[in-house]
């Protein structure tokens, strides 16, 4: 037991709990000063606030910098002890792959939280009438099931991120180790403030938290609110981060088009979430000052404007689809050359595609909103715009397809993920004009056409993606290989059942059912079809849980792999597995392209030997 209690996790929690607890006194004393009576609603966020600082200085994430600040010595980070085993993953670390690992445990955590939301509603749509859920319950599902899987995907990124990067680039570690562990730890209370809108009343408004509707909601609207908040500070920091790690730590001779194109995708990625992520925030946190102060930023009667609140909101939130399908779409550029054994088609086109799509993402947030009133003669511009992000998708693709002609393709479990990514994202992106388009948007908006078309997206952009990478770098990880029969149950299960629930949820939307209800009218016709959603989101469930399994068992009792294992030129290939605490024992430099894969006598990097005595 003392044990437990020592752990760096727990310490902070209870610590988040004490916190939670103090704070909420503290706000309630001075309201008793003032004169004025209890409210619940303040207390709580003015005690989420202090928990979520308290569990940070509980775990030990600002101990360095207050010894700084003190003006006494602190040891460089290379030179901190790493607690060995299992331990160190459950308090704080310096070393950018532990951080990895914990940012990858939260995010398989939160998937499977908010796949179990899924189930739970999907249940309840399977038959018309059933009603074992209240429409409070419903919608609080709904919206637990959308954000708490966007946080499961910002952290999964970023444990890509930070596992691979600093590898992928020869650096021996990020920029800011101190800065990344206090970015994850920051993920975690966060986490808990999120989850915990479940319990101090729920909401109403879906994960889109739209007022006059969320002003006017449960108070669990406001953790949902908080919880985003701090998550998305996580994510702002540890992308700049990321930044500074990709432009200033690159290996000798790495120059930007001799980088790998996960780089440029995670570069990026970055650049979008540092830029957009402020306003989710700022839209939230209008809301929650309009519930706590009676500031009318989004009530008519006050001189506020609702919709508002949907162009700060759809300003982040259309390019954070971004934020999350470019770090996949870089794993697939990826992994393709490796098991096509060609070069990857267009590399420098590919990579600037990357940006080009951050670029053009900023400029459709748009025809999310052709059904609010807004003026027709901005409907138009923001319709093209829309369908130019398709342009440097485009050049994904034909990269995508180029590469594999003529290559030398082989079938483990890592390829056949990145083969689905490309079928299912192509599934998404020809789905996509139609909802992009003024003409078939004012039918299609608000219809499970729309649940489909993201879903699909999403599947192909990241979840298809990230299976790809858990397979292929899980070697590099843990130094053991996963399990090749039941990777492949894993998808061979999950690519049918996920199409035949998307193309299900597109279907009764194109035959007028709406999103976000929690009962339909069975004379319309929908009842066949969701109950084969459900069954379809029941299978996809089960998929995943082979991959868990898969994961446990690899992890303990894999295949041990030591060497480069897919034959790879990437140069966390070139080192151990697992890899080393300090990643390289000698430095590297680049002497030649990333992908020249098949060409005779070509090397991308080589080992920098030291002088004698050195």
């Amino acid at each position: 037991m003392k044990k437990f209690f020592s752990l760096g996790l727990v310490r902070g929690l209870i610590w988040q709990a004490i916190g939670t607890a103090a704070g909420m006194g503290l706000l309630g004393a001075i309201r008793a000063l003032m004169g004025l009576p209890w409210k619940t609603e303040p207390a709580m966020v003015f005690g989420g606030v202090v928990g979520a600082i308290t569990f940070l200085a509980g775990i030990g994430t600002m101990h360095d910098w207050w010894h700084m600040a003190l003006g006494k010595p602190v040891l460089e980070a290379e030179e901190v002890h790493e607690t060995p085993g299992g331990v160190r993953y459950f308090g704080v670390s310096l070393d950018h792959k532990v951080i990895g690992v914990q940012y990858g445990f939260l995010s398989m955590i939160t998937l499977a939280l908010g796949g179990t939301f899924a189930l739970i509603f999907r249940t309840e749509l399977a038959q018309a009438g059933l009603d074992f859920l209240n429409y409070l319950q419903f919608n609080t599902l709904i919206g637990m099931h959308g954000m708490v899987l966007i946080a499961s995907i910002l952290m999964g990124i970023a444990a890509m991120a930070n596992f691979i990067i600093p590898l992928m680039i020869g650096a021996k570690d990020m920029a800011f180790p101190r800065l990344n562990a206090f970015s994850f730890w920051m993920a975690v209370p966060g986490t808990v403030l999120l989850v915990s809108a479940m319990f101090v009343g729920g909401f109403e408004t879906g994960w889109t938290a739209y007022p006059p509707l969320s002003v006017r909601g449960p108070m669990g609207i406001q953790m949902f609110f908080l919880g985003v908040y701090i998550v998305g500070w996580s994510s702002i920091l540890g992308s700049l981060n990321l930044i500074a790690t990709i432009l200033m730590m690159r290996a000798p001779g790495m120059t930007l088009f001799r980088m790998p194109i996960f780089a440029w995708a995670m570069l990026a990625t970055s650049i979008i979430s540092t830029t957009a992520t402020q306003l989710i925030g700022l839209s939230f946190q209008m809301v929650m000052f309009e519930r706590l102060l009676g500031m009318g930023f989004f009530d008519p009667a006050s001189g506020g404007n609702p919709i508002l609140f949907q162009h700060l909101f759809w300003f982040y939130s259309h390019p954070a689809v971004y934020i999350f399908v470019l770090p996949g779409l870089g794993v697939i550029s990826e992994l393709l050359p490796v098991f096509a054994r060609k070069p990857l088609f267009g590399y420098r086109w590919v990579a600037l595609s990357s940006m080009g799509i951050a670029l053009t993402g900023f400029l459709v947030w748009g025809h999310h909103m052709f059904t609010s009133g807004m003026e027709e003669y901005l409907r138009v511009p923001f319709m093209y715009s829309t369908l130019l992000v398709a342009v440097p998708t485009g050049i994904k693709f034909f990269s995508w397809v180029a590469t594999m002609w003529q290559g030398r393709l082989r079938f483990p479990t890592p390829m056949l993920f990145v083969l689905g990514g490309v079928i299912v994202f192509l599934m998404g992106g020809l789905t996509g004009p139609p909802s992009g388009t003024v003409s078939t948007d004012l039918h299609l908006h608000d219809t499970y056409y729309i649940v489909g078309h993201f879903h699909n997206t999403m599947f192909g952009g990241y979840i298809f993606p990230l299976f790809a990478a858990i397979y292929y770098w899980f070697p590099k990880i843990t130094g053991r290989r996963m399990s090749e029969k039941l990777g492949k149950a894993h998808f061979w299960l999950l690519l049918p059942a996920f199409l035949l629930q998307t193309f299900g949820q597109m279907r009764i939307g194109l035959l007028g059912m709406r999103r976000r209800i929690a009962d339909y009218d069975p004379e319309m016709g929908f009842t066949f079809s969701n109950q084969l959603i459900t069954i379809a989101g029941f299978l996809v469930a089960f998929s995943v849980l082979i991959f868990f399994i898969n994961l446990w068992i690899s992890a303990r009792k894999g295949e041990v792999v030591e060497g480069n294992l897919w034959e790879s030129r990437s140069p966390e290939w070139q080192i151990p597995s697992p890899a080393p605490l300090h990643n390289f024992a000698e430095p590297i430099r680049v002497v030649g392209e990333p992908y020249d894969y098949g060409l005779p006598n070509s090397r991308y990097v080589e080992t920098v030997r030291q002088p004698a005595g050195d």
